[in-house]
This record gives structure tokens, C-alpha cells and sequence, in this order.
């Protein structure tokens, strides 16, 4: 039995294209040309019933190497702590004062493009600093 290697993260999110975009100035991923026949994503969507224009939107790692992320939208809001969150690995590498310097940085960065910083935690004797954030919908994600 061969193991799988490829995988997708799906996110449950209420406005799917926004959210996508948001990851993408993240993790420097892009989004996918518009299906053919259709010169924009705009387009595309105008082309649905309203019921199912914006249902979802995705984007991948231009190199091919990370997994692709999936956004689609639901009616509920999010109302309780993510199960599964990604870590955006900002500071591999580095230790101390200069880890802390690059992810301090990086949540300068993306507190700029919306999203949220909810706690800093300081390295101590077993591990090295993070710092916890959330998306533009809420969603938490660690800079490590």
C-alpha cells in the first residue's frame, strides 16, 4: 500500500475569495486563473445562481510544495477555538533575540493586512518564542 503525500487544508470561512487572498499575502501562494471561458473570477461568479456565487475559492504554493488551501463558505459563524491550525514557520532557524525580532516582524506584517495578534509567548528553558494570531475571519494560526 503506497502512502499518500499530497493533502489539501480546508477552511470553513463565510467570505471564501477574501479569506483565500488573505492566506495568499501570508504564505506567498497564488490563486488559480479563472475557469476558462471566463476572463475573471468575477465573471465566473456572475455566471452562478446567486445561491452558489463566492461558495468558495482556493489557492497553492506556486512551487508545488506545500498543500493547497481550500476556502468554502457556511452559514455558521465561528464560534469556538480552531481544532487544527496551521503553523507559519517564520522563524525556523533562529533562536533568542533574533527569532523574536522576526516574528515580531512578520505580525507587524500581517496585522497590516487585517489579521489579529492574540498573544505573545516568550521563549522559556523547552521552547522558543511564537506568537498565537488570527485570520481576518478568526481563525488562529501560530507565527513559529
Amino acid at each position: 500500500m503506497s502512502s499518500i503525500k499530497k493533502f489539501q487544508v480546508t477552511f470553513d470561512c463565510a467570505e471564501p475569495e477574501r479569506v483565500a487572498r488573505f492566506w495568499c499575502e501570508v504564505l506567498g501562494y497564488v490563486a488559480p486563473p479563472p475557469p476558462e471561458g471566463f476572463p475573471t473570477w468575477d465573471a465566473y461568479n456572475r455566471s452562478l445562481p446567486a445561491e452558489e456565487r463566492g461558495a468558495w475559492f482556493a489557492c497553492s504554493d506556486p512551487s508545488g510544495v506545500g498543500p493547497r488551501l481550500y476556502f468554502q463558505r457556511v452559514p455558521e459563524g465561528k464560534v469556538a477555538k480552531n481544532r487544527v491550525h496551521l503553523d507559519v514557520r517564520a522563524g525556523t532557524g533562529l533562536v533568542g533575540d533574533e527569532r523574536l525580532a522576526t516574528l515580531e516582524a512578520e505580525r507587524d506584517r500581517l496585522v497590516a493586512l487585517g489579521a489579529v495578534c492574540v498573544q505573545v509567548l516568550l521563549a522559556d528553558e523547552e521552547n522558543e518564542s511564537c506568537i498565537v494570531m488570527q485570520d481576518i475571519e478568526g481563525n488562529e494560526f501560530c507565527l513559529d
